[in-house]
């Protein structure tokens, strides 16, 4: 589309997440008339920190937010899976580093400070919080969003980005819903002095065994490190209580010094979520409304794609836009370009592991997830 179209479109955002926010920010800097609209009156994220992978970080830096994502971030070399014992399995500089022209590491960011950076990024007046969508009405050309307190606000693009409960995904897309993975994931942020000399450096490790996985995500700039027990579980319960002496059972055989960062733990600022993800999603679009991220392919946190899928369907949908001739041609065309790429991460996601990183973590025993991905 040319510049004069861009700047006459108007593109209404569900949903001020990562993909959300981001996608706000691509679009506004193509002159594009973007709003974002947040149920939440306050934008924030708990749980764990994540991985910006290189792809991601050269995102930014073409948006000019480098500078804003390193600042908040630590810029990590490599990745290690280790025994529960502690046993290097594997280690592997992250990929994708030398595939831009500068050299582009993974940073490792707390979800919070991710959050604020990208809202932070935002034009005045994009973000409107406490706005709640309660329903939504495809016109063909254009859509109708309708929201708690009557109002309605109609645009020539609807971005549902509203997460792995999307509501637009359900009334337009599909009724399918969320799948249970058969697996619970205890989340915390402590400070590195708890982690009993196990942060030694920006590098992710996972230790992995005795049907359990242990995350230790460094967050050096911040002095802390994100820690993720992820276990095998059958209950379905979306935010599952756990009990001190449960929590540490999942980590018995592991290395001493997990052991006592888990006995030490504050129960209550522990992030407790039941694993969920969704089958690949057949269609992503109408002629005015398309999915982004997590509406469009949640996925388990196993590869560590989640919040890197979205931040890159946002910068596809931008392309798209500029590449094609209507926002017709547009949409079609970034499902061309992203579904190939988050259908395989979906997959290769469920299945996780290897097949001997499989019998090492969970012997004689898989998660849902994974007995349907060997099925």
């Amino acid at each position: 589309m040319q510049p004069s179209d861009l700047k006459n479109l108007t593109v209404a955002i569900v949903g001020a997440g990562y993909g959300g926010a981001a996608a706000a920010k691509a679009l506004s800097l193509l002159g594009v008339n973007v709003t974002v609209y947040e149920q939440a009156r306050e934008i924030r994220e708990v749980g764990a920190g994540i991985g910006l992978r290189p792809a991601t970080v050269d995102r930014f830096r073409r948006w000019g937010m480098f500078d804003a994502i390193a600042a908040a971030t630590s810029a990590s070399d490599a990745f290690e899976i280790l025994t529960g014992e502690g046993h290097v399995i594997m280690k592997e500089e992250w990929p994708g580093i030398d595939d831009f022209d500068v050299p582009t590491k993974t940073h490792l960011v707390h979800r919070g400070d991710f959050i604020e950076t990208l809202v932070a990024a935002l034009p005045e007046g994009v973000l409107q919080v406490g706005r709640k969508v309660t329903g939504i009405e495809d016109r063909g050309d254009h859509a109708t969003l309708t929201f708690t307190d009557g109002a309605t606000v109609t645009a020539d693009l609807v971005i549902a980005a509203d997460g792995i409960k999307s509501a637009i995904r359900e009334q337009l897309f599909t009724d399918a819903q969320p799948v249970f993975a058969g697996e619970h994931a205890y989340r915390i942020v402590i400070d590195a002095d708890a982690a009993h000399g196990l942060v030694a450096d920006d590098n992710l490790r996972m230790y992995i065994g005795h049907g359990t996985k242990v995350y230790f995500l460094p967050l050096r700039h911040r002095g802390q490190v994100s820690f993720d027990i992820t276990t095998l579980h059958h209950d379905s319960a979306w935010a599952p209580t756990i009990t001190r002496d449960e929590l540490v059972a999942t980590v018995q055989g592991f290395d001493e010094r997990i052991v006592r960062i888990t006995e030490e733990l504050d129960m209550d600022a522990l992030v407790n979520r039941a694993c969920y993800d969704i089958d690949p999603v057949e269609q992503w679009h109408t002629d005015a409304v398309v999915l982004l991220g997590d509406a469009a392919h949640a996925m388990l946190h196993h590869q560590g794609q989640g919040a890197n899928s979205a931040i890159m369907d946002a910068g596809a949908i931008a392309d798209a836009l500029q590449d094609a001739g209507s926002v017709k041609e547009a949409l079609a065309l970034y499902q061309s370009r992203r579904k190939p790429e988050t259908d395989k991460l979906q997959a290769i996601s469920r299945q996780g592991w290897s097949e001997d990183e499989l019998s090492e973590v969970f012997p004689g025993q898989r998660p849902e997830s994974q007995q349907a991905a060997t099925r």
